[in-house]
């Protein structure tokens, strides 16, 4: 009779691990969704203010078209890209660097860099690429933490057992680590 008393808080002491195992491979994997929607928001943020930005450096350098087609593919492409973590940011990378010719072109028009649209336009994308790097930071950080979890033991099997898969780093490339503006 104590055999079996012993034997069932065994197995209700194993159920209870792997349920806390569960549990906590399903919270990880929720704040890597979380982060990625944070990534989400400002990326919007920054989608909103490049046709304003745009906009304010056409009055000023109308002949600069080429540029400012570039800004707007560029743009529509990374509104596009959902779907994998990689495609958005080879996405991001790539407006990163047509943002850095559009600022380029700014550069060549003095009246333009005093132009206060164009300086609050300037600053807030400046804001908005500062939280992105930092919600990327947070992203990949929590994506860190998951991996780890999925590929440790014993979690490793729960994660196998369940489907769960490792998330992909948002990583930008070496050109695209220095600052927009």
């Amino acid at each position: 009779m104590i055999a079996l008393f012993i034997i069932i808080g065994l197995v209700i002491l194993v159920m209870l691990i792997f349920a806390g195992y569960y549990n906590s491979l399903i919270s990880l994997r929720n704040r890597v969704d979380n982060a990625w929607s944070q990534i989400d928001v400002q990326l919007k943020r920054r989608y909103d203010l490049i046709p304003n930005l745009v906009e304010t450096v056409k009055g000023y350098a109308t002949h600069e078209r080429e540029v400012f087609e570039k800004v707007t593919e560029a743009r529509s492409q990374a509104i596009s890209a959902g779907g994998s973590v990689a495609e958005q940011a080879k996405a991001e990378n790539q407006l990163t660097q047509t943002l850095r010719s559009l600022f380029a072109v700014a550069e060549n028009y003095p009246e333009l860099k005093a132009n206060q649209n164009f300086m609050l336009l300037q600053e807030e994308l400046s804001g908005t690429e500062s939280k992105i790097a930092f919600a990327r930071q947070f992203y990949n950080d929590s994506a860190y933490r998951y991996d780890t979890a999925i590929e440790t033991f014993p979690r490793n099997v729960m994660a196998g057992i369940f489907g769960f898969k490792e998330r992909p780093y948002f990583e930008a490339e070496a050109e695209s680590r220095r600052p927009v503006l």
